[in-house]
């Protein structure tokens, strides 16, 4: 489980550039391999629970042989000053036999113990390791996420003023003159369109309003 953090520091970094030119998302990527590394991390400490928990088993194993050696041994001197050979040796004897097993046990527990601080120690640098590249994968999530919204900005600024745009905007433009010339030429045509009826209603209301001047006229001159 230990080499996979290698292979990890070798995709995100020799292998990143392969995967862009891939068109893989980078930040996908990314995102799984920080999830591959926390189940191995979960895995490591997991293991290394078991090994700490057998560890202490050994020792407890190992202390409780030691103490049985103990025990005869003080057996054996409380049956010698009792004058009782026979027991001191039978004591002596079942010592010895426990003697045997504390010392196997003792290097199994020393072994596990060792094995247990290399595990311990390994497991401190693959979280020291995750950390690294936590702090990596946010830097490259960022150069990544900036350089997709510089592509898109340019991308669309590129078409603002393009060909398409400007001949669209033209033909517009053209449309609104279109339209403010047959708004003045319907207007020339409703005028010179004016009836002859239209004239001389004109004409009659003119008429009228100079006949009430001369009658005003009239009218105060008398007075």
């Amino acid at each position: 489980m230990f080499k996979f953090f290698k292979r990890v520091k070798t995709v995100v970094g020799s292998e990143l550039n392969s995967m862009l030119d891939k068109a893989e998302d980078p930040v996908k990527m990314l995102d799984q391999f920080m999830r591959d590394m926390e189940n191995d991390i979960r895995e490591a400490e997991s293991a290394v629970a078991k090994q700490i928990a057998n560890e202490k088993m050994l020792k407890r194993k190992y202390d409780d042989a030691q103490a049985i050696v103990d025990k005869r041994m003080q057996q054996a001197e409380q049956a010698i000053e009792a004058g009782n050979e026979d027991l001191a040796r039978r004591a002596l004897e079942d010592k010895k036999n426990h003697q045997d097993q504390a010392e196997q046990l003792k290097a199994s527990w020393e072994r596990a113990q060792t094995d247990s601080s290399n595990l311990r120690q390994k497991l401190d640098e693959m979280k020291k390791e995750y950390q690294e590249m936590k702090l990596k994968k946010d830097s490259l999530k960022a150069r990544a996420e900036s350089a997709k919204t510089r592509t898109k900005m340019n991308r669309t600024m590129s078409n603002i003023g393009g060909d398409e745009s400007r001949q669209g905007f033209e033909r517009m433009e053209e449309k609104v003159m279109q339209h403010e010339a047959e708004a003045e030429t319907s207007e020339d045509m409703s005028s010179e369109s004016r009836s002859l009826d239209d004239e001389f209603e004109e004409l009659n209301n003119n008429d009228s309003v100079d006949n009430e001047l001369e009658e005003l006229k009239k009218k105060m001159n008398k007075e």
